[in-house]
């Protein structure tokens, strides 16, 4: 940061810090002169420590959450006397079990220092993971999934605001895909690993039970390293040193929404989330689109098995998919970083293709097998959009009561659509399941409209906060802290503009 920029006065800004957390205050943050060498080395250590602790656990989650699709390769079903579409409830109702807990922790993350609780809620759901061996009905996984939701429904919420503490706002598109990088490793290699375990040898144990028994073991012990190394905020990050500390706020003051945990939720931002148009917009999207989320997550292995492969083959043919997520994932956040106004326009771009994969798969002959593998493979790209939304939510939504809750109800918004989506996977039409396809398919065309909906809303506020205010770049520095530091809301400070 320029340390040739006058600053406001502390005295005169009491009251209007409390953004900055109960271990480091105005004074500290605005002692530290940084020169651009200091804030490239911090930057540096926060990309090389606090992105692969948050990428390793997203990379856990997945892997956990596509056990249920793995472990039906390996006679889950039948073992469990599965009937009907009791195994579309069993994938919805870990999502009712998210949703359930979806408010509850956005309260909690604010009250609560947010890298322990979510490091808690990791070791949680480990064991609940394991617990799901000792199932011997569909009652008894019916339980454990629904924990197992109640666990995972801090982690992707929790690393937004954690994302949103430490990254300016043009450095967030590209953050939140790398922590959420683990998600498409998970579904690269995560195929290779139950295929792994499928191949043991043993009489001891089913090898769905040892699935569920080995993933958890791991997610819990990853759970205790998270509680040592995740920080709180930047005023607690151990692996920083207490100058570096307080570059990290500094370096964050600009963004206007919110840079730590005060340990206060502010109801008055929860309502005015509720009145938001750009709320609903990203509600709408995040529900349409995880419409085929739900289905395609879960029937998966059951789809690409039905396109001839054996069940362990089927494991291995899921790889292209993680690949796709990657390529196309590394092609829009990198455009989203160095193209401002892309973000919204890369989602679209994602979506049309998803779409165009799940045409092939709907209308190309079932003997196919290559252009339809080729389908399913394309049709999942649309699942980058989410870190996407994350980073709009970040620099889009100020005030950090208020961000907590537009999270919340983008991820309330993500578990009802995974709740609806497997129900048009009727059981009758297994393995190809065209029902559930075209509901997919409908669902991404309603996610279209609305992502052109919130880029047309974005630009149209935009333009008359412009005329109403005048162009933001008149303001001075200390202007621009005060913003920041107020703890305002992005519909309170006249000078915040919202990024496309």
């Amino acid at each position: 940061m320029d340390t040739q920029h006058s600053y406001p006065d502390e005295k005169n800004m009491k009251g209007e810090g409390e953004s900055l957390g109960r271990d480091m205050d105005l004074g500290q943050v605005l002692a530290v002169q940084s020169t651009p060498e200091e804030e490239r080395r911090v930057l540096w250590k926060l990309d090389l420590i606090l992105i692969p602790l948050m990428g390793a656990a997203y990379f856990l989650q997945f892997l956990d959450k596509l056990a249920l699709s793995q472990a039906t390769l390996f006679n889950l079903r039948e073992d469990l006397n599965m009937h009907g579409n009791e195994y579309s409830w069993a994938s919805a109702i870990f999502y009712f079990g998210y949703f359930s807990w979806s408010w509850p922790s956005s309260y909690i993350m604010v009250r609560l220092p947010i890298g322990k609780y979510i490091s808690v809620s990791v070791f949680l759901w480990g064991g609940v993971m394991m617990c799901h061996a000792a199932c011997s009905n569909w009652s008894g996984l019916m339980t454990v999934r629904f924990f197992l939701g109640v666990g995972e429904a801090a982690i992707a919420p929790g690393f937004t605001l954690l994302t949103g503490m430490f990254y300016k706002r043009e450095e967030q598109p590209l953050r939140q895909s790398a922590w959420f990088f683990g998600n498409c490793l998970a579904v690269l290699i995560g195929g290779l690993i139950a295929y792994g375990i499928g191949t043991i040898e043993t009489s001891v144990i089913s090898h769905w039970k040892l699935l569920f028994l080995i993933l958890g073991a791991i997610t819990s012990f990853y759970g205790i390293v998270l509680f040592a190394m995740l920080p709180d905020s930047p005023a607690k990050a151990i692996f920083l040193k207490p100058n570096e500390r307080a570059i990290a706020v500094q370096r964050t003051l600009k963004n206007k929404t919110g840079v730590m945990d005060t340990g206060v939720f502010k109801w008055s931002q929860a309502f005015q989330a509720l009145r938001d148009p750009q709320t609903w917009l990203l509600v709408l999207n995040s529900f349409t689109s995880n419409l085929a989320n739900g289905g395609l997550t879960s029937f998966t292995s059951i789809i690409t098995a039905g396109f001839g492969f054996s069940d362990l083959k089927a494991l291995i043919m899921q790889m292209p998919q993680g690949g796709a997520q990657i390529v196309f994932m590394l092609i829009t956040s990198t455009a989203a970083t160095l193209i401002p106004s892309f973000r919204i326009l890369g989602m679209i771009f994602n979506t049309m293709v998803a779409i165009v994969g799940l045409i092939l798969i709907w209308k190309l002959d079932p003997d196919d097998q290559a252009g339809r593998m080729v389908g399913l493979t394309l049709a999942v790209v649309y699942v980058i959009n989410l870190p996407i939304s994350l980073s709009i939510i970040t620099s889009n939504v100020a005030g950090f009561s208020k961000k907590s809750v537009v999270s919340s109800l983008l991820f309330i918004a993500y578990c009802v659509g995974n709740i609806v989506g497997p129900q048009f996977f009727l059981s009758s039409e297994e393995p190809s399941y065209p029902t559930g396809i075209k509901a997919s398919m409908s669902g991404l065309v309603l996610s279209l409209f609305f992502l052109i909906c919130l880029y047309v809303y974005y630009r149209w506020e935009n333009r008359r906060r412009d005329k109403l205010y005048g162009l933001p770049e008149q303001l001075t520095v200390g202007a621009e802290l005060q913003d920041e530091l107020s703890n305002k809301t992005d519909r309170e400070i006249e000078s915040f503009r919202y990024l496309l």
